[in-house]
């Protein structure tokens, strides 16, 4: 260290100004750091529309983007042409179909009065029967009460995989082809 007073100032102004520099430097490090770890660990591009979507059946997706690409002409088309679609294709139509009805019953549970449908509820499970794929379907109406307007909707039988399409007969059959 110099033993002058003005140079022991330069000095110190010098280091002072170095420590600044690296402060400087390395709060943009851990700020580029933090945009690679949220680009990379946080949520992608979620936004509120896609996770209320995710909510609802896959059928009812599936028949809102059918609706969707038969209102618009095929050359007016309103937005961007790269979009990803979050919906399940179909299940193919040469497969045999076994509908099953759900009802949620014929009178109200609250007030005893008679149902009315106002829509219904398409779920699609793909199993196998030994030799044959076959596509059942779960049909729940949707029933509105004439007196009270409550609404009452059977629920969907338990699943193998919650929310999947593979029912109990494809997935035993994999199973036991596999071992």
């Amino acid at each position: 260290l110099p033993k002058d007073p003005d140079e022991l100032r330069s000095v110190s102004a010098q280091m002072l100004q170095h420590i600044q520099s690296q402060a400087y430097q390395i709060e943009k490090l851990k700020a580029e750091l933090h945009g690679h770890r949220k680009a990379r660990f946080g949520s992608k591009s979620e936004s509120m529309d896609q996770l209320a979507l995710d909510l609802l059946e896959d059928d009812e997706i599936a028949q809102a983007a059918e609706d969707h690409h038969t209102e618009q002409p095929p050359g007016d088309e309103g937005g961007p042409t790269n979009k990803r679609q979050h919906s399940r294709k179909p299940l193919p139509d040469h497969l045999d179909r076994h509908d099953e009805v759900l009802s949620p019953g014929e009178a109200c549970h609250d007030c005893g009065g008679a149902l009315r449908q106002v829509g219904e509820d398409v779920t699609e499970e793909l199993d196998y029967i030994p030799g044959h794929f076959v596509v059942r379907r779960f049909i729940r109406p949707r029933m509105a009460c004439t007196c009270c307007e409550a609404f009452a909707q059977a629920p969907l039988p338990s699943r193998v995989i919650e929310r999947g399409r593979p029912g109990p007969g494809l997935v035993s059959h994999m199973l036991v082809g596999k071992f």
